[in-house]
């Protein structure tokens, strides 16, 4: 659910489709030919920023709602502070228990996968853009219900509507700029979710500096309604979803208006909006031809579950999930000012969670490359060991400020940044990005989809778990002791069980599991091996070489 983790598996979609690529064409060979001749598109394409200003428009204003996102994210932290203060003045005041606050901090995760399932079927139903429009109403309703609640049931049934607006508005929001977007400049599009999130989260702490919380939630609602005006006023719905739904007609206005500043192609009686347009007519066709063909039941996928590749990838999933979570990477930011408080750092809790929020976002960006560049492995194992550090001084200096003992009160603060700064190296991001490598193609959307339920359901587990672990632990000292063997564990858990995949063509994984054992440090090396060198492109020889017959597809137009 975390909108600057789980954005790195969506800047890997163009990657990971690369990879597919080899599968698919053995399946599909006018498939391959469709998108042979979308690759031969690029060749009429301009280069100019004029060119692509609609596309960036489009892609500004639908990952705008994240604004929101971010803002229902961050805004626990500063919520529950004021819910456990014990001397308020305010006639208004709600007063909550360790129990009641961890319930206000945790029922906005445990609804994502209800609202992440539901978001697919209506998006497909309705439109990319109609399901964002749609969000609009339980974030109204829920915001309402929290900045006029007097009790915590209101604060906590809130929540859990702007739970389900956040995944209604972010989801369809990154198909759409996948969808709409020019090959070239998609990636840079679509990291604008995930910017526009950490924008949303750093003003959810600067207004909470300075204003009430319930004044904080009547402007969150200018951040829900803004983006739907813009939506309903300036943008067109996805061609491609258009398409889809046998509406010509308002796919071609849509592609008009993406394509308006592109140049008329040399050489080509249409514009580029009715070349593309041809195209995804005969993809939809193509794809309506393969499913009547080979239609996938639900037994065909569950026997694929059974298999060696279906069931080992989401057993070591889970477990990394559970040390992604427990390791404290999203309890410390749900929880951001009340764990800074018990610190007793001498920085202002609220500027310390911006800059915290500054600091994901600048390696959310670095991690891009990072990913692109790195084994996955050593990037988490880096990752557990230095998060693991962190918490550890973080929780003995934490000790030495409570005792007196220790007058540099700034360092907990300055050991919390470091460990956002080693989370986001591997241990955050990359377990996302796994759901969409380490399953066959056969369940990889149905495997995405469980594996991605069952993270926020440990995420919910661990954000509620928050005051019992502080209980248990005898306080802040001993949860981020906790923190640290957490860390380190995981980067244990990986050394042993965790394949790598960078490299590696997605078949290949699927080899591994269907012919190795459990344990990853013990398998053969030929399955260690990369499968190719660093820097060698994943695109078929046969799709680079020139091909006689490219533009088929586009000469039949």
């Amino acid at each position: 659910m975390d909108p600057i983790g789980s954005s790195c598996f969506n800047l890997r979609i163009e990657e990971d489709a690369r990879a597919q690529l080899e599968e698919e064409e053995r399946k599909n060979e006018q498939l391959a030919e469709i998108i042979c001749s979308v690759r031969s598109l690029t060749k009429y394409e301009g280069k100019s920023l004029k060119i692509i200003y609609p596309q960036i428009v489009a892609a500004l204003i639908a990952a705008s709602y994240h604004i929101a996102v971010g803002i229902g994210f961050a805004y626990s932290a500063i919520l529950i502070p004021n819910l456990n203060m014990m001397n308020s003045t305010d006639p208004d005041h709600i007063m909550a228990t360790k129990t009641e606050s961890s319930w206000v901090a945790s029922a906005m995760v445990i609804v994502a996968p209800i609202g992440g399932i539901s978001a697919g079927f209506i998006m497909d139903s309705i439109g990319r853009l109609n399901t964002i429009k749609l969000a609009l109403f339980p974030s109204i309703i829920g915001w309402t219900l929290i900045a006029l609640a007097w009790n915590v049931p209101m604060l906590i049934v809130g929540r859990v509507l702007t739970g389900i607006a956040t995944t209604w508005g972010s989801s369809p929001a990154t198909v759409y700029i996948t969808e709409i977007a020019r090959a070239d400049v998609r990636g840079s599009l679509i990291s604008l979710a995930p910017a526009f999130a950490s924008l949303g989260m750093m003003l959810t702490f600067l207004k909470g500096w300075f204003f009430s919380w319930r004044i904080v939630a009547w402007t969150c609602l200018v951040y829900c309604v803004a983006p739907i005006i813009l939506i309903q006023f300036f943008i067109p719905e996805s061609p491609p979803w258009l398409v889809s739904k046998d509406r010509i007609d308002e796919a071609s206005k849509g592609l008009k208006w993406l394509h308006r500043n592109q140049p008329h192609p040399e050489q080509r009686k249409e514009t580029m909006d009715e070349l593309q347009l041809s195209l995804l007519k005969k993809e939809r066709q193509i794809k309506l031809e393969a499913a009547n063909r080979n239609g996938n039941g639900a037994g065909a996928k569950f026997r694929e579950f059974l298999k060696p590749s279906g069931y080992k990838p989401m057993i070591i999933l889970f477990g990394l999930f559970f040390f992604q979570q427990f390791s404290g990477i999203y309890i410390t930011l749900f929880y951001s000012v009340s764990f800074l408080e018990e610190t007793h750092s001498s920085i202002n809790p609220y500027l310390a969670s911006i800059l915290i929020c500054t600091v994901r976002f600048i390696m959310s960006c670095i991690n891009t490359y990072m990913l692109k560049n790195f084994h996955r492995r050593p990037l988490i194992m880096v990752s557990g060991l230095g998060m693991c550090l962190c918490m550890l001084f973080s929780g003995l200096f934490t000790q030495w400020i409570i005792n007196n003992t220790f007058d540099q009160t700034w360092t907990p603060t300055a050991l919390l940044i470091l460990y956002v700064i080693t989370s986001m190296i591997g241990l955050l991001p990359i377990p996302w990005t796994m759901t969409a490598e380490l399953f066959p193609i056969e369940i990889r959307g149905v495997a995405h989809s469980i594996a991605y339920s069952a993270n926020n359901f440990i995420m919910f587990a661990s954000i509620q778990s928050y005051y019992t672990l502080s209980d248990l632990f005898g306080g802040i000292v001993g949860v981020q002791w906790f923190f640290a063997v957490v860390s380190i564990l995981a980067g244990v858990y990986v050394f042993i069980f965790l394949p790598e995949t960078h490299g590696k063509k997605l078949s290949e994984i699927t080899d591994y599991f269907l012919n190795s054992g459990a344990f990853y440090i013990l398998s053969k090396p030929t399955n260690k091996t990369a499968s190719m060198k660093k820097g060698t492109s994943r695109v078929p020889r046969k799709d680079i070489v020139k091909r006689p017959q490219e533009d088929k597809l586009l000469n039949d137009v």
